[in-house]
């Protein structure tokens, strides 16, 4: 019994289209934190906060630790914010960081990429990669199935 409408293509083409929306959002993150890190106006921040999250029973991993960062804009206004995956070490609380920031959105557009934290360029980059070419092949799949 097929679960699907056309079976195996059909589930080809939506887990492929799944998988490709996931790599563009991680794409996109990318450009984001690229053009902040080239662009960005760039100020001294520090690890402000450092707590695990519990994100429930079942999840391969369970815990994950989060990072929140602050900085003070040129024009004294005080921005916390979380960053992904900062490095393979994380931070201590109170240590200092280079921050990218969009000056127009600092509270919205802000980044620890850099010498010292390019965690939060090459996650996205993987993840980017990763699914794109896994979603390519279900795509190229599901053109071989149909005909």
């Amino acid at each position: 019994m097929d679960v699907l409408p056309g079976g195996t293509a059909t589930f080809l083409l939506l887990f492929g289209l799944f998988l490709g929306a996931f790599a563009v959002r991680s794409g996109a993150r990318l450009l984001r934190v690229l053009r902040l890190v080239r662009h960005g106006e760039r100020v001294e921040g520090r690890c402000a906060d450092r707590h695990v999250v519990d994100r429930g029973t079942g999840t391969e991993n369970r815990y994950r630790t989060e990072y929140v960062f602050a900085f003070r804009t040129p024009d004294g206004r005080e921005v916390q914010f979380t960053d992904h995956a900062p490095g393979p070490f994380g931070f201590e609380v109170g240590a200092p960081v280079r921050v990218s920031f969009d000056p127009s959105a600092p509270d919205r557009r802000a980044t620890v990429a850099g010498p010292g934290a390019w965690g939060p360029v090459l996650m996205p980059a993987v993840f980017a990669t990763v699914l794109g070419v896994f979603s390519l092949g279900l795509l190229v799949a599901f053109a071989a199935t149909v005909g």
